[in-house]
């Protein structure tokens, strides 16, 4: 499954519908974003994703991470949104 990178241009409903799209096809997501207006973007879109997903009943989670990446040679910092389903944190005897 690939990452979802965001930058700070990117349509915030367009990263939603793609964080939605990869939530139900795969029930995980990761989302990568370097600076401070991608990092805002992918929070927006994670956002908008939470509402499309709440719709179909599949609540969730993220856990933000820090990741170092390697781009033209140079070693950058991202942010890296984990993304699963609420569901997976509940024990299946609780389920019951």
């Amino acid at each position: 499954m690939d990452v979802i990178k965001v930058k700070a241009n990117s349509r915030t409903a367009a990263v939603a519908g793609a964080i939605a799209g990869v939530m139900r096809e795969h029930k995980h997501a990761d989302i990568q974003a370097i600076g401070a207006g991608a990092v805002n973007q992918a929070v927006k879109a994670l956002v908008l994703a939470k509402g499309y997903l709440a719709e179909d009943g599949i609540p969730i989670f993220c856990v933000p991470e820090f990741v170092d990446v390697e781009i033209d040679g140079k070693v950058r910092t991202a942010v890296k949104l984990v993304v699963d389903p609420i569901t997976s944190l509940v024990p299946a005897a609780v389920k019951e």
